[in-house]
């Protein structure tokens, strides 16, 4: 698909986001994924009946008397995307990598501006390649898909954690942080827990069926975008389609159990899926089973 045909497609989003910005923005928001929906105002003196939990020891042992933190509901959202452009996302068999992954990043734009909320990005290959600090207005998102067409193909090399911490840097604001790639990179978990620990994080890793499974097609050409090494696959042997497709079965473990231990919300999204369809199924889900685990406590719907 060249970059004209993915910006068409683009610029019908607008209409589309109504429903999934109803899950992943409207109302409760912070609910979907941790239940925060409250950021820190100020503190004051203790008054019977406050609850022993909010008192602010640090402030308490300052003035001598004990003081609690007192909260204001969060109604603003800052919503950041961080999209790796590299070579390897480059590569798939219908859309690539790339293009699911900003159709996807767009989709949520999207969804950010319809309720007025905040909506920066950062794209990055072996480096950070551009940075959108977060802005409001489909202009602003427009520039940003604008520009992430522009940047074309990316060098060689992915460094995931120096976009992590990248956004790290510059989100000051607990915030909630979308990270879109293949997550072929190595050094990167630390600063995903990092990023985790302040924000909200969702990660949306874009794979191929290809990545699954390899047709018995006898020699395969195969070329690693990264390092531009060529070389001719036996596919027509099951060992090593087998071989392929448990390397990145492997891959897809570690990032869901890193995701877990991170409480990052994750969805693989394949370049073969209906964008639109599978964000509304996965973001409708969480916001369902976050009603359901209510209902079931006695809370509010």
């Amino acid at each position: 698909m060249d970059k004209y045909e993915l910006l068409r497609r683009i610029v019908t989003f607008p209409l589309i986001a109504a429903g999934l910005a109803d899950d992943l923005l409207a109302g409760d928001y912070r609910s979907v994924f941790r239940g925060q929906g409250i950021e820190f105002d100020e503190i004051r003196r203790y008054e019977r009946g406050d609850d022993i939990r909010s008192i602010d020891w640090n402030a308490s042992a300052r003035f001598g008397k004990p003081y609690v933190k007192m909260y204001r509901e969060e109604r603003e959202l800052t919503v950041f995307i961080i999209l790796d452009c590299s070579a390897s996302m480059h590569t798939g068999s219908g859309l690539t990598r790339f293009e699911q992954g900003l159709l996807a990043a767009a989709l949520v734009a999207f969804s950010a501006e319809r309720t007025g909320q905040r909506a920066g990005a950062l794209f990055y290959d072996r480096d950070i390649r551009r940075v959108f600090p977060p802005g409001k207005g489909r202009r602003h998102i427009m520039t940003m898909i604008q520009s992430a067409l522009d940047l074309g193909p990316g060098g060689p090399g992915s460094s995931l954690g120096k976009a992590l911490a990248g956004a790290g840097r510059l989100l000051r604001r607990r915030s909630l942080a979308v990270i879109i790639s293949d997550f072929l990179s190595v050094n990167w978990e630390q600063e995903f827990l990092d990023l985790a620990r302040r924000h909200d994080l969702i990660a949306l890793r874009v794979s191929d069926p290809l990545d699954k499974e390899l047709p018995a097609a006898g020699l395969i050409p195969l070329e690693d975008p990264e390092t531009s090494l060529r070389i001719h696959a036996p596919a027509g042997f099951e060992s090593f389609r087998s071989a392929w497709s448990q390397w990145h079965e492997d891959r897809a473990s570690f990032w869901e159990v890193l995701c877990r231990k991170a409480g990052a919300a994750f969805l693989e999204l394949s370049t073969a899926a209906d964008t639109a369809e599978s964000l509304l199924r996965f973001f409708g889900g969480r916001r369902n089973s976050v009603r359901s685990a209510r209902g079931r406590m006695g809370g509010p719907p």
